[in-house]
This record gives C-alpha cells, sequence and structure tokens, in this order.
C-alpha cells in the first residue's frame, strides 16, 4: 500500500451511529497513515450502538457547521439507524455532502447511511448496495441497486452491513490510494 498519509478523511456521525462501523473503518484508515476528522452536529460526546443495544461513545473533533470540505480528500458515512435519520435533517450535514459529491471527491457509506446519500440528491444512475430496509430508497431517488458487500460506481463505495466492513475498508484505501497517485 502506497503512503496515505496525505489522505484527509471526514466522518461524519452522530448519536445513534453503529459502533463498528464507524470504529473499524476509521482505526483502518488510522493505521494506513490517513488523517481522520469526525464531523458532528455537537461536541459533546456522541454514542455508538451494538445494534440496538448502547456501545461506546467517541468524541467529535468539529461540529458540522466548521467544515470546509476542501479540507478533505474523503467522505465517510457509518450506518445505523438513528445515525443517519438524524443527520438526513440536519442541512449543513446534506451540503457537506453534496460538496462532496459535485467536487467528484470519495463518499463511502455503508449500511443505513446511504439515506444521507438519497437525501442529498446524489445517487440517480448509479450502482449501489445498502442495508435491505434502504434499497427502496436507493431504488426510488433512481439508483441502480444491488446486493453485493462492496459496490464501487465513480467516487461512490457503498456497503451492505457491519459483515462487509473488511471488503469496504479495502475499497476505501484502495480509492484513496488510486486519489492520491492521481493528484
Amino acid at each position: 500500500m502506497a503512503d496515505l498519509s496525505n489522505a484527509h478523511v471526514l466522518i461524519l456521525a452522530t448519536d445513534g451511529f453503529e459502533q463498528v462501523e464507524l470504529f473499524g473503518p476509521r482505526q483502518a484508515l488510522l493505521d494506513a497513515g490517513v488523517k481522520v476528522t469526525l464531523a458532528s452536529d455537537k461536541t459533546d460526546p456522541i454514542q455508538g450502538m451494538n445494534h440496538d443495544e448502547k456501545g461506546d461513545t467517541i468524541t467529535p473533533d468539529i461540529l458540522l457547521d466548521d467544515v470546509d470540505t476542501e479540507d478533505y480528500t474523503a467522505l465517510l458515512l457509518p450506518g445505523g439507524v438513528a445515525n443517519p435519520d438524524t443527520l438526513r435533517m440536519n442541512d449543513r450535514a446534506i451540503e457537506i455532502i453534496e460538496e462532496f459529491a459535485d467536487d467528484e471527491k470519495l463518499i463511502a457509506a455503508i449500511c443505513h447511511a446511504p439515506w444521507l446519500l438519497v437525501e442529498a440528491d446524489v445517487v440517480d444512475g448509479r450502482r449501489m448496495t445498502s442495508w435491505p430496509s434502504v434499497r427502496t430508497d436507493l431504488a426510488n431517488a433512481g439508483a441502480d441497486v444491488v446486493d453485493e458487500e462492496v459496490v464501487i460506481d465513480g467516487p461512490f463505495i457503498t456497503s451492505r452491513k457491519p459483515e462487509d466492513i473488511p471488503a469496504f475498508n479495502k475499497a476505501i484505501l484502495e480509492a484513496l490510494q488510486v486519489e492520491l497517485e492521481a493528484a
């Protein structure tokens, strides 16, 4: 793997994120030397979930309102049910996703997180996957929905569930490597 120390990934999350979908990819990025910043709608620790049980918390680095998308190479959107459901009602969270999409920067979303992509209106014509209950929303928004562990379509990487995290992480790291080599 090439040197990824010049990559900077933004993670958007709030209370109710699926713990393994934030901590797993975050650790893989950190282990690869990537700079990672967690943005949220508050600066207090946010609550992770292990399915329907409370998990660990993590303290965000910055507020959503302080994000300048020009500072980042890629965007990571962990799932959980409450996390993307809350964030899709936050105007700044949706603007951030739209800005990454407009700039054709890498956006990786897993499980329920593609709800945010639907809300940002960036899925039309894209091949994507998600947790089964989100697939109808993706299809209704114009995505070509498939049931695969990881789907790459242009700058978008999507995965279905926690068991897909190894393939999801690998796809993100490989995409970052390609991005940095092209820069």
